[in-house]
């Protein structure tokens, strides 16, 4: 695969790549040998099976890396397997939970044993959704959100970092969201886990920098995965914010007719940890770009305006305005 920006970085510095972006000088380090056909770098990517991490796992794969993808349940990765197969790669499988202590370690002591304790990337990408709003979400559903899509990376990174460390190379990439730049309207507890790990993974980035460590933050829009299916309930306890989860939820309806295949951020996942000028962010997918670009433009007086639209139609007509996404329902 050719070096291209695949991404576009969301800061820019004054060269117009980022004042975040880190460079990898060590010979082993994650720029080295894999663009050149090295076959025998080790990737785990965790929720390896469905949406950007299936996707991921098998990209990976094909480049020549020897990859271990994570799943729950190893009889329910059909699909992963008839994926790998039509491609002719090997994924291997390993049972692990991103929100159990006991099954990262066991799974990452799995992988470990076969790896002679080599782990080159580790892809942090298994997450939950979580619909509501302040009002009508239990705590208990904030901490479930935090416990996998913040405490998993967390898990997983303290299982590679001390060997990365030892070698003086390695690379992390934590895939958050555009909502982990932007708080998307009644997605509270997906939010906070997210803006939660944006900033475990710039705090990350700088600690373990002069070990020859990178570490990179995919912020996918709207990507073609089932997450999106397996998120179409609300509390809606109080009955106070009908309009906020419809007008979410047609945010959505709207990006999925456009949404982008996952292979695409594999893609970019692949760039980020092989290029000799790596960013920190990478925004990828439908609406990712216009969303994050867009919040950057208005004031924090203009954002919170947005939500006090009085009509379904003043909404759509004020986001396209500012994101230049229409997200009418159609017709």
């Amino acid at each position: 695969m050719s070096e291209r920006p695949v991404g576009r970085e969301s800061e820019p510095g004054p060269s117009g790549r980022g004042s975040g972006r880190q460079h990898v000088d060590s010979p082993s380090g994650p720029a080295e040998g894999r663009e050149r056909g090295a076959t025998s770098s080790v990737a785990v990517v965790t929720g390896a099976n469905s949406g950007i991490g299936r996707a991921t796992a098998i990209h990976l794969a094909a480049q020549g890396y020897d990859v271990y993808g994570t799943v729950r349940d190893r009889t329910r990765a059909t699909k992963l397997a008839a994926m790998s197969a039509e491609r002719d790669v090997e994924v291997k499988l390993v049972e692990l939970d991103v929100a159990d202590d006991g099954s990262v370690r066991r799974g990452f002591d799995e992988i470990l044993g076969h790896t002679e304790g080599r782990v080159d990337v580790l892809v942090n990408n298994a997450g939950v959704a979580g619909n509501g709003t302040v009002e009508d979400t239990e705590p208990d559903h904030y901490l479930d959100a935090m416990n996998v899509n913040l405490c998993g990376p967390v898990r997983c990174c303290q299982a590679v970092l001390p060997r990365m460390r030892e070698r003086g190379s390695g690379a992390i990439v934590n895939v958050s969201s555009v909502t982990g730049r932007v708080a998307a309207l009644a997605q509270s507890p997906y939010v906070t886990s997210k803006w939660a790990l944006e900033g475990l993974s710039e705090g990350l980035a700088q600690e373990v920098a002069p070990f020859g460590i990178r570490v990179v933050i995919v912020e996918p829009g709207i990507t073609r995965s089932a997450i999106f299916a397996k998120s179409v309930d609300a509390p809606d306890r109080t009955g106070a914010y009908g309009d906020h989860y419809r007008r979410m939820f047609q945010m959505y309806a709207a990006g999925i007719a456009h949404a982008t295949d996952p292979f695409e951020v594999a893609e970019v996942i692949h760039h980020a940890v092989t290029t000799d000028d790596p960013q920190l962010r990478y925004h990828v997918s439908w609406g990712g770009e216009e969303l994050i670009g867009g919040r950057k433009r208005i004031t924090d007086a203009e954002w919170v305006s947005l939500g006090a639209a009085p009509d379904d139609d003043a909404y759509y007509t004020r986001f396209q305005e500012i994101f230049g996404l229409d997200i009418r329902p159609a017709g």
